[in-house]
């Protein structure tokens, strides 16, 4: 469904929309990234609003991709994307949410927390359409707040550095020092020093406050990983977006040293196959997941509202075991998920 609008004006929206599209389409995303894919005039017309990134960052943006595609696969339709610039206002935010909105695609998903304020402000100018906001909540009639619980699955993820460090050294990085990206720090931490007291763990963020840019500097994931490694750790945990991609180079360059990666399983990312042999595993966020619920409920004419989270319990969140390197910690690995779904352990989301 759409905003109620005369037909000329959705018109109107659509061919600006297409203009921007060719205006913008590079794939850097400081220079916004939008593209489109259609599948026919049947189906659902999904918008999907991107991080910093965008498809192809090999993380959080493209797992939210693979959701959209596989509800484009299954219903039909087509996706609209557009991506966020570093150097985004709030004032952008809005507009990209309010140019999906006009050109009338439903459902339109937010991607990420920075979207929040403008994701609370649109869908009250656009009531009948339905709007995905993926790491925030936003109260509203016409929205579904998708959250997971990262700090659950980063306790996983540092259980399994705390098992094979050799060096009883590991390092967290950040993209950017966010509420949200400190539940990844907190769990890490916590898993780490829960499995042994005694490891020193580095953290480092990348960008902080409004600059997003954190999330989108591999140059920069490769020089704080190098850092740590050089400082004596040999397991990298980022939470960064694809500045991430730089921290498993950086990995990959030191024998015995491992990366952890996140969001997407990470070792099964073409993009990053000369480097998967030094990937221990990645904490997957499943993210995927939540745009494909969300966006079936939007077809079957029943939207998802309110805020749902994909839990631990739940497989919202999880350890990739791709390489087979913590199968021999397999064990131990369950055992400390038992106790966080069972509530014997309660993981915190603050450092």
């Amino acid at each position: 469904m759409r905003r109620v609008a005369k037909l000329s004006a959705a018109c109107i929206a659509t061919a600006a929309l297409a203009m921007t599209a060719t205006a913008c389409g590079s794939t850097s995303s400081d220079n916004g990234n939008d593209s489109s894919s259609t599948g026919g005039g049947k189906g659902v017309k999904i918008g999907l609003a991107y991080d910093v990134g965008g498809r192809g960052d090999r993380s959080f943006n493209d797992s939210a991709a693979r959701g959209a595609d596989k509800a484009k696969t299954e219903f039909g339709g087509s996706i609209k994307e557009l991506t966020a610039k570093s150097s985004d206002t709030p004032a952008d935010r809005e507009q990209r949410l309010s140019d999906l909105a006009q050109a009338g695609y439903n459902p339109i998903i937010a991607v990420g927390y920075t979207y929040a304020p403008a994701v609370d402000k649109v869908a009250k100018q656009f009531p009948k359409t339905s709007f995905g906001l993926i790491d925030a909540v936003v109260p509203g009639k016409n929205v579904d707040s998708i959250t997971f619980t990262e700090e659950q699955g980063s306790y996983l993820a540092g259980v399994a550095a705390a098992l094979k460090t050799k060096k009883d050294h590991v390092g967290f990085i950040g993209g950017v020092d966010s509420p949200l990206i400190k539940k990844f720090e907190a769990g890490y931490v916590q898993g780490v020093k829960d499995t042994n007291s005694k490891i020193k763990v580095d953290t480092q963020y990348l960008s902080h406050g409004s600059d997003t840019s954190g999330f989108a500097s591999p140059d920069k994931g490769k020089q704080a990983a190098q850092g740590m490694l050089d400082n004596g750790a040999d397991v990298v945990y980022s939470a960064a977006g694809s500045s991430g991609n730089g921290a498993i180079e950086a990995v990959n360059g030191v024998k015995g040293a491992w990366a952890i990666g996140v969001d997407s399983d990470q070792y099964q990312i073409p993009g990053l196959a000369k480097y998967k042999n030094s990937i221990l595993t990645s904490m997957v966020k499943n993210v995927d997941v939540g745009v494909y619920d969300f966006v079936k409920s939007v077809k079957d004419g029943k939207p998802l509202t309110g805020t749902n989270t994909y839990s631990l319990e739940k497989e919202g969140v999880s350890l990739s075991t791709s390489g087979g390197f913590i199968d021999d910690i397999k064990a131990k690995l369950d055992a400390a998920k038992k106790k966080i779904v069972d509530g014997s352990v309660k993981v915190k989301t603050t450092p």
